[in-house]
């Protein structure tokens, strides 16, 4: 018995006898105190009378299934993790079972070893084993997750909603793969996941699957024993190993060869991986968060991605969207990065952008998305030696007003215009300045055609998919002027 899982009560849920039994001693060896419940209506009236730290259930009962007693958590509100047990070779049903909040899964049969290092997990204890040290459990997180939220900056409602993504599927086990362009910020967006989940005390290791040579994929993910090869003088431990419970970061998984895709794939479903030249499996215990800036969907299609692959890391996916579908965020990401780049030279207060500064930037395309602006940030405070960063600092010939998005250069060049007489007040909050003006852009080009969303938007030079976006975003709705006359879907 071990005094760090006093406290924790469990519920397991199983209709078959023996099972149950077997998962319950298991558990009771270990320290925990544990309920039993053999079908869904006596697992929910157990949880209706009494608060546990983790409930345990088959896929299969024979009322319903898992997901009927994890939908009931989700509904109610409920901090319980779940841990959900499937049939082998039931990949559906594991996949489903994440999607609907489990924190992980374990397939028939199942492996006692991986049984309470999952339960462990699950309850915010030492990953290995029980007999470990205890970190904090998942209800007492520690002060790094709104941190590591407000690294990702930005309040349009796209970035609100990969905000809120990221806090919800932090909760879980489930593989979670971020799609989006290259420099939008994939890699802070995996941080932030690891950051805000009960793994943040432990290691985060990242890795660029495209700049690993393909004849050292297997050594670099896996390790190797001493003798493995020319010049494996001594063992060493894979990516694998070294995020022992933690977050594996996989970058660029779309550039992984099938070779190695089959061997990332055996070595996810079996929570075990074999260093080269060894005899034996290590068991590991990794959340996995992939990226990648390829359609893997279209990669499947083609023959170079493994469709069954593709399934375990997409269980979750979050889109990062490009710089220049966010560009109402410009004025605070500049100022946030502003902001860093002054604190690591050590400069006090931090340079500002003029308002000309700040309408180039906002004609500018950003092929690069953020990291071309952070490298644009960094030249300029180079180049400009003073506390304001002018038009002329950033390098960046005149753009063409077709390369900006229309509206939000509409309302840059609006505010970032001088006053004919020098005089009017600068706004004291530019982003809603700038949402005012572009409000009233949209209006009135509604207005003029009659409230149909896709021709006001065409004249803006807008799609119908932008025009909604940037209508949902300001809050502007044709129903209150004839709504009858807005453009189907």
């Amino acid at each position: 018995m071990n005094a760090t899982a006093a406290g924790h009560g469990l519920l397991v849920v199983d209709d078959e006898p023996d099972l149950r039994t077997l998962y319950e001693l298991t558990l009771v060896r270990e320290g925990y105190a544990v309920e039993t419940a053999d079908n869904v209506a006596e697992a929910l009236e157990r949880l209706r009378g009494q608060r546990y730290s983790a409930v345990i259930t088959d896929m299969r009962l024979p009322d319903g299934s898992g997901l009927d007693v994890l939908h009931w958590l989700e509904s109610n509100a409920r901090a319980e993790k779940a841990v959900v047990i499937t049939a082998y070779g039931s990949a559906e049903n594991a996949v489903e079972a994440l999607k609907a909040g489990a924190y992980d899964y374990l397939t028939k049969p199942v492996d006692l070893r991986q049984f309470r290092a999952v339960v462990a997990s699950a309850l915010g204890l030492a990953p290995a084993a029980v007999t470990a040290a205890a970190r904090p459990p998942p209800s007492a997180p520690p002060s790094a997750p709104a941190s590591a939220l407000r690294k990702l900056v930005g309040r349009t409602p796209v970035m609100q909603q990969v905000r809120s993504l990221v806090e919800k599927v932090a909760r879980s086990m489930a593989p979670v793969l971020v799609q989006g362009e290259s420099g939008t910020g994939k890699e802070l967006v995996a941080r932030a996941i690891h950051d805000v989940s009960p793994r943040g005390a432990q290691a985060f290791v990242a890795v660029n699957c495209s700049a690993i040579p393909e004849a050292l994929l297997e050594a670099e993910f896996f390790g190797y024993r001493k003798g493995a090869f020319t010049g494996a003088t001594e063992d060493r431990e894979g990516f694998f190993q070294a995020a022992h419970g933690g977050t594996l970061f996989l970058d660029e998984i779309g550039d992984l060869p099938l070779a190695m895709q089959s061997k990332l794939l055996r070595a996810i479903q079996e929570r075990s991986v074999r260093p080269v030249g060894a005899t034996g499996e290590t068991p590991v215990n990794v959340r996995i968060v992939s990226a990648t800036h390829k359609d893997l969907a279209a990669e499947v299609q083609a023959g170079r991605f493994r469709q069954d692959l593709y399934y375990r890391l997409n269980v979750i996916q979050i889109c990062v969207p490009p710089l220049r579908e966010r560009i109402a965020d410009l004025p605070e990401l500049c100022e946030a990065v502003l902001a860093r780049l002054a604190a690591d030279a050590g400069v006090s207060p931090p340079p500002t952008l003029s308002a000309a500064a700040l309408s180039l930037l906002a004609r500018y395309p950003f092929p690069g998305n953020v990291r071309e602006l952070e490298n644009l940030l960094h030249r300029a405070v180079a180049l400009s030696g003073g506390d304001v960063i002018d038009a002329a600092d950033l390098g960046l010939p005149e753009v063409a007003l077709a390369d900006a998005e229309p509206g939000m250069q509409d309302a840059v060049e609006v505010a970032a215009a001088p006053p004919p007489d020098g005089t009017a007040p600068l706004p004291r909050d530019l982003v809603a300045h700038l949402d005012a003006v572009e409000r009233e852009i949209l209006e009135r080009a509604l207005e003029r055609h009659r409230y149909n969303r896709t021709a006001a938007g065409a004249s803006l030079g807008l799609t119908l998919r932008q025009m909604r976006y940037r209508m949902a975003r300001l809050g502007v709705d044709p129903g209150d002027h004839g709504g009858e006359r807005r453009d189907p879907g």
